[in-house]
């Protein structure tokens, strides 16, 4: 699918930000409210990347309202990652969740080296590590594995993790004991 210029880049002198509040504008005036409540219906969340190219509702059939989206940099289990999970689960009653990595990641192209150059930049070493990778498949089965040993998620037992091919669209799945 492509997308025409004019969505693309704004015209000079006009804020992408400016474009989005006016796109709400217009979402909210056609709004109606849902009626619906912050537990997800199919009781499942899905961890992600937050590459543009994703389009994780299409792609995995889901509506509003069906699922808790947890996006980041890779789709990597993070400490924060387990901090939304373990809301998720324990506070909104979630008790499946799906690992989603996919081809062509930025996080393959880096390095903790990353930090280092920011803290050279900017005087301060990042708190955070990069979670850069390599292998796409031993991040995800890392991913799985920290979500299945978190002492502080109750449901562990429906983990899987994929890899979503951003050529195809299909999703590849990863065997947690590979």
């Amino acid at each position: 699918m492509s997308t025409p210029a004019s969505r693309i880049a704004p015209p000079v002198g006009d804020s992408v930000i400016d474009r989005l509040v006016e796109s709400n504008r217009a979402y909210a005036a056609g709004f109606v409210d849902p009626g619906m409540g912050a537990r997800p219906v199919l009781r499942v969340a899905v961890v992600a990347c937050m590459d543009a190219r994703i389009d994780l509702h299409a792609a995995l059939g889901l509506r509003l309202g069906d699922c808790h989206t947890v996006r980041n940099a890779g789709g990597v289990v993070t400490d924060d990652t387990i901090r939304s999970l373990t809301i998720s689960q324990r506070a909104l009653g979630t008790r499946s969740v799906v690992l989603i990595h996919h081809t062509g990641c930025g996080l393959q192209t880096l390095t903790e080296e990353f930090r280092h150059e920011l803290e050279m930049e900017v005087g301060q070493r990042p708190a955070w590590a990069v979670e850069a990778f390599r292998d796409v498949d031993q991040d995800v089965r890392q991913s799985i594995r920290r979500v299945r040993t978190s002492p502080f998620l109750p449901h562990t037992d429906d983990v899987r993790g994929f890899v979503f091919d951003v050529t195809s669209g299909l999703l590849r799945e990863v065997e947690a004991g590979a």
